[in-house]
């Protein structure tokens, strides 16, 4: 095990902690022991010392008895003495100092049943101790095996916190190639786990930031080729008027393409900060014409204008990728635009969706096999924009119709 890692600084902590309550048990198990001893050595000092007090005066009378009794002491007649005294299992304890009332005093057990053999100048007695010996020992021990178990518990716990680290530290390691499609998300509240979920997020947004980056750079192929073929095709006649207008529509369409790349990129990998503002919809839509460089007389604007609270270059994109796949995809190359309680709706003749809108969001799917165009990233961007727009995109094919519906989202 690492030594400089977390769980053995852990593990050593629980261990010395441990030891020390270890330690500390043991320590009160002595004492309490002790303790327990020297009031039993107490009570039997305090028998004998009635007992020869009296034997030396009067020796063993009924009063006596009586007294002894009333402290849970009897004396064993002289024959069970005998018998007692010389039994082989007899267990014998440390004889006690020398006094003055006896020359010799001391413990014996047999039986489970304690006794105090006293040997004085007038003869032996041997007395029955009836009390009961409370020890604490057995406590002391149960509490022991307690708090071990809770440690233990505590221990296993702590370890189990600190599972998610080991798959978190592998994870980082593998960042370094670019793998983002990781899952460490956690519904718990420790600080692991929201470190594992914030992680997560991160996660997420560079795989968003990555995709964003190839998706961006395979559109700029994509979008560019045709701008750039025109302007292949006009450097080769000759330079005229007609011709040099038509080679800075191609100059102005390529610069457009790469300024609206550019905003798509921020704003799809999460940088860009909309400028939401009240804009008229005809001047969006004037604009979404310009950048798209189609004839006006294609788009049918077919409702009053309003305002909207928009990012204005960013909508006007939007905008600009609706009434493109319309006309692409419409025999007659028209849209028409209409609005109906505060929704925008486009609506351009031709053959229904084949699959759902949502499949279209995804960037260049292509419908069916033998269609190599497909919407490209159309949707993609209009969907990414609507979303951060406050907007959702609604479709449905009716009397031959496609209707786009751009609708605020409440």
């Amino acid at each position: 095990m690492n030594r400089d890692s977390i769980i053995f600084t852990i593990s050593v902590t629980f261990f010395i902690a441990l030891l020390l309550v270890l330690l500390s048990f043991g320590i009160l198990y002595k004492v309490s022991e002790q303790r327990e001893e020297n009031s039993w050595q107490k009570r039997n000092m305090q028998a004998a010392k009635m007992l020869l007090r009296e034997f030396h005066r009067k020796g063993i009378t009924k009063e006596l008895e009586e007294d002894l009794e009333l402290i849970n002491y009897s004396i064993v007649n002289p024959e069970m003495q005998q018998k007692i005294v010389e039994n082989p299992n007899l267990q014998s304890q440390k004889p006690y100092k020398k006094h003055k009332h006896y020359m010799q005093m001391q413990e014996l057990k047999l039986d489970g049943k304690h006794y105090v053999y006293i040997q004085s100048k007038r003869g032996d007695i041997l007395l029955l101790n009836n009390n009961e010996m409370h020890s604490y020992s057995h406590l002391i021990f149960v509490l022991f095996v307690s708090i071990f178990f809770i440690f233990l518990l505590l221990y296993l716990t702590t370890l189990q916190k600190l599972k998610p680290l080991k798959s978190l530290k592998q994870k980082v390691e593998n960042f370094g190639d670019e793998e983002f499609d990781i899952s460490c998300a956690s519904d718990k509240k420790d600080e692991i786990s929201l470190l594992a979920n914030e992680f997560d997020k991160s996660a997420k947004k560079l795989k968003k930031l990555r995709d964003s980056r190839n998706i961006f750079i395979r559109n700029i192929m994509h979008e560019l080729k045709t701008p750039i073929t025109k302007g292949k095709f006009l450097t080769e006649l000759a330079s005229t008027k007609e011709n040099n207008l038509k080679m800075q529509k191609v100059f102005y369409r390529l610069e457009s393409l790469i300024n609206e790349f550019a905003s798509i990129e921020e704003l799809i990998s999460t940088k860009k900060t909309l400028q939401m503002r009240d804009y008229s919809l005809m001047d969006i839509i004037d604009n979404a014409v310009d950048i798209l460089m189609c004839d006006e007389k294609s788009v049918a604007k077919e409702f009053e204008n309003i305002n909207i609270k928009v990012d204005f270059k960013l909508f006007s994109i939007a905008i600009k990728n609706l009434i493109d796949n319309a006309i692409k995809y419409s025999p007659d190359k028209k849209v028409s635009i209409k609005i109906e309680n505060s929704k925008i709706i486009f609506q351009n003749r031709g053959g229904a969706l084949e699959y759902e809108l949502q499949r279209y969001y995804e960037p260049f799917f292509s419908p069916s096999k033998t269609e190599t165009d497909g919407f490209g990233l159309g949707l993609y961007i209009v969907e990414n924009i609507l979303s951060a727009s406050g907007y959702s995109l609604g479709y449905e094919y009716k009397n031959g119709l496609n209707i786009f519906t751009l609708e605020p989202k409440s």
